[in-house]
């Protein structure tokens, strides 16, 4: 052989093939090369660094509370829109769609463990030539079964289907993943909705209420009891007002078409029945969130690239295995007849019976090479189970200082908020009566105006961080999916 020439693999069929397979079969065993999975250990710390403020509890969490987490903001149109996200939304049927491929893809490879057996038949009629054969017309008629299968001395196919196994595994856990995001979005999208028609009140009521001091104004001047420059300074603050309108009607609509997509729905779907405006929802505070180590046992993102590792190192027994021999037992049963009559005479039975050996021995080094690509696979999927969870631990911890942070930020605003009325009510009495300027008054209007905003983005961001909370702890999926994912 050539320097640089391929030896392809060579095929046994001599009569020391039985003695051959005979040996191998004594040899092999139950033997399966590669590495066995081992679950990687991870040092999850014993608490949260955050500190448990605004309600936050280090309790063992209610796994009802936490699989149905919707239900404590007692919203039933949130509810049902989340039901119908869950039976219309497209992410979670091509989720569906692929834990569906997977499972097929492993019923494949459960497949090759078992033999293979086709029915075959045939009929043909020769006339030969007058010249060279005599001009005679020959028949020939044939049926039968041909059967192979490969015996998995090694485990390379017992490796592929623990590859499927886990790629089916990590399908469901994508699965679960998904509708935890989903079930985030319709509900941070709804209190988006929410918040923006609570905005809208707000400008519109203090557009009211800055008309009838624009009304003042006019009526003070035509009194001669002010300037021009009174009615000019109340006409902007109005119109300032009016301008905020139009962007919050601009948002609203986008959160109601988005939350219509989220359903699976065309835009505008949700406008009738989003149209009335309602409060934000609220609930307790009180949120028991667990240790570290449970939250990474739930969430669906960890356990799915715990799977993919998995999957990742049954590769690597799949490549190690075709540096073995492979054998195959072939037979066949069957009947051939020189007439269609004489097909199923007893003359006409044929059987054969026997084995392949293929062993690839020269391929310059192709396949260890490909041990070492599945081995640096192996590796990476290591380091993205470890990446996932450190993101899994990150999310929560930010989302616990954001929950109890903003908790303070909305106490204060409330009393910002109720002091800034009582400011606009003052300024408006002692302006009537001449005692001050008329810039208090707009001062006074103005600050009310953005903390009464504030306040109701700040309702909103409390529970937007409630459920965000939520998600990040994993929670809903097993209150929606079955333990077959289907």
């Amino acid at each position: 052989m050539g320097r640089g020439m391929i030896c392809p693999v060579r095929r046994v069929t001599t009569p020391l093939v039985s003695s051959l397979t005979l040996l191998l079969l004594l040899f092999a065993g139950c033997t399966t090369v590669g590495p066995d999975y081992v679950p990687p250990e991870v040092s999850a710390p014993a608490g949260w660094t955050a500190k448990l403020e605004g309600g936050l509890t280090a309790e063992q969490i209610d796994p009802q509370r936490l699989a149905h987490w919707w239900t404590t903001l007692n919203d039933p149109i949130l509810s049902s829109l989340i039901e119908q996200a869950v039976a219309g939304n497209l992410d979670v049927k091509e989720a569906r769609a692929r834990v569906r491929e997977a499972r097929a893809r492993r019923g494949i490879s459960q497949a090759d463990r078992f033999p293979t057996i086709e029915a075959t038949g045939s009929a043909s009629k020769n006339r030969s030539s007058e010249e060279t054969g005599g001009g005679g017309t020959r028949e020939l008629y044939a049926a039968g079964f041909d059967a192979s299968w490969e015996l998995d001395l090694f485990g390379g196919i017992r490796r592929s289907v623990e590859v499927a196994e886990a790629e089916l595994q990590a399908s469901e856990e994508d699965l679960r993943d998904v509708l935890v995001t989903l079930l985030a979005e319709v509900a941070l999208n709804y209190i988006e909705v929410r918040s923006f028609q609570t905005r809208l009140s707000i400008a519109e009521a203090n557009l009211d209420a800055q008309e009838e001091t624009h009304n003042l104004t006019q009526w003070r001047f035509q009194a001669g009891l002010t300037t021009q420059l009174d009615v000019e300074q109340a006409k902007y603050n109005l119109e300032q007002t009016r301008s905020q309108i139009p962007a919050l009607e601009t948002g609203l609509e986008q959160a109601r078409n988005r939350l219509a997509v989220l359903l699976g729905q065309q835009p505008g779907f949700l406008k009738d029945a989003l149209a009335e405006p309602k409060a934000i929802p609220v609930t307790a505070l009180e949120v028991a969130v667990g240790v570290p180590a449970d939250v990474l046992r739930r969430r669906p993102d960890v356990r799915q690239a715990e799977r993919q590792l998995a999957a990742q190192t049954a590769q690597v027994g799949v490549a190690t295995a075709d540096l073995y021999p492979k054998l195959s037992l072939i037979g066949s049963i069957g009947l051939e007849a020189l007439s269609l009559g004489n097909l199923f005479s007893s003359g006409a039975r044929t059987s054969a019976i026997g084995s392949n050996i293929g062993w690839t021995i020269f391929d310059t080094g192709r396949i260890r090479q490909n041990i070492k690509v599945q081995t640096a696979l192996q590796e990476q999927a290591l380091f993205q189970y470890e990446a996932a969870v450190l993101t899994a631990l990150e999310e929560v911890e930010n989302a616990l200082v954001a929950y109890a942070d903003e908790q303070v930020r909305r106490r204060s605003l409330v009393e910002a908020s109720q002091a800034a009325r009582r400011a606009v009510e003052l300024a408006q009495t002692q302006y009537s009566s001449g005692l001050i300027d008329f810039q208090v008054v707009l001062d006074a209007q103005r600050s009310l105006l953005s903390l009464q905003d504030q306040l109701a983005s700040s309702d909103a961001e409390v529970t937007s961080n409630l459920i965000t909370l939520y998600k990040v702890l994993g929670g809903g999926w097993t209150s929606l999916v079955p333990k077959n994912a289907t």
